[in-house]
């Protein structure tokens, strides 16, 4: 590896597929759309639910926030959400240190009440975000619903934000799933980078890797990697790593047809599933006021939905990068949540 580095001019790998947030691209409005999300879940009272295809970037989304939430905000990361309901209330009382013991669901609900009332009350928020959470179990998703009605007189005690692919829409479509989707006041959809958006996203990373010469990409090189990956950005990383391979072991710095021709052959990926919703973010009433003025800079829509319907899918334009699997040196363990800074 050091030896194709030193080829390239590079300090370190640009397109790895775990989340490294040096990388973490601000471009095609992903800036904005992180900043309108850290707004709705810090001054939201309702869940937060950000869906994207495999590979869209959620995950990379997850770890700015748990970087850019203000000090006043506790974060909670749970990193495997298929675990029961009573495994989940233990999984958060004991990264809120709250000694779970043999209680029985309600009494361990009363004592995550408690504890949350004490943070809310020396000044403290607490947002707990959950990856892959269309792999919940319905019994989960409904203690999900439960945990987001603890509150004072006035506000919420715990903020919850779901990170989840397309099947997570299509659950909550079921009328039994109708209280957990009137509970979410803001939805999120991670687009795919357009075709002529790859570019950018290229040079970014090799630039943030160190680079520092001509984009070695050609143009043809670029629309072939934006098509070949449909936009997914790890798929784009995979396809950008394979073809500066191909072009060193061909001892040449440009990347052009063949190369990612053959990077292409080696990646063997499958279309991405029809109607697995398209380009855009939907941003909800509650968070008009400075979302909604982010938006309107960066050209996000925003849609308010029918009641007692699921929110429909419109077109719009903020897109995030990079991959849905959490970095292992940061990532808690399975069925444990991590605090965030």
């Amino acid at each position: 590896m050091s030896l194709y580095l030193e080829h390239f001019g590079l300090r370190e790998a640009p397109f790895r597929i775990t989340p490294h947030t040096d990388f973490f691209f601000t471009g095609a409005n992903r800036g904005p759309t992180l900043e309108a999300l850290i707004y709705a879940i810090t001054r939201d009272e309702g869940i937060v639910k950000v869906t994207g295809e495999v590979g869209s970037g959620k995950t990379m989304l997850c770890r700015m926030l748990l970087e850019r939430l203000p000090t006043e905000v506790e974060s909670l990361y749970l990193a495997n959400p298929s675990l029961s309901r009573s495994e989940i209330l233990g999984a958060i009382a004991d990264d809120l240190g709250i000694p779970a013991g043999d209680k029985t669901t309600h009494s361990l609900v009363r004592a995550l009440q408690d504890a949350l009332v004490a943070r809310y009350a020396a000044g403290k928020r607490v947002v707990l975000l959950i990856d892959e959470a269309h792999a919940m179990p319905p019994e989960s998703l409904e203690e999900i619903r439960l945990l987001s009605n603890l509150e004072t007189k006035s506000e919420k005690l715990l903020q919850i934000a779901l990170f989840a692919q397309p099947e997570l829409d299509e659950r909550l479509v079921a009328d039994d799933m109708r209280q957990l989707r009137e509970r979410i006041t803001q939805h999120f959809n991670l687009a795919p980078l357009k075709a002529g958006e790859v570019g950018g996203y290229i040079d970014f990373r090799l630039r943030a890797a160190g680079y520092r010469g001509p984009n070695p990409f050609s143009g043809k090189a670029q629309e072939m990697i934006a098509d070949i990956s449909e936009g997914l950005s790890r798929r784009v990383n995979i396809l950008a790593d394979k073809s500066l391979l191909a072009a060193f072991s061909e001892g040449t710095h440009a990347v052009d047809v063949p190369q990612v021709r053959t990077a292409a052959a080696d990646a063997r990926f499958a279309p991405i599933r029809q109607g697995s919703g398209g380009p855009g973010v939907w941003l909800w009433p509650a968070v008009a006021a400075v979302a909604g003025a982010i938006a309107l800079a960066a050209g996000i829509a925003l849609v308010k939905p029918p009641a007692d319907a699921p929110p429909a899918q419109a077109p719009a334009t903020a897109t995030t990068p990079a991959t849905d699997r959490p970095v292992q040196a940061t990532t808690a363990p399975a069925g444990r949540t991590e605090r965030g800074k």
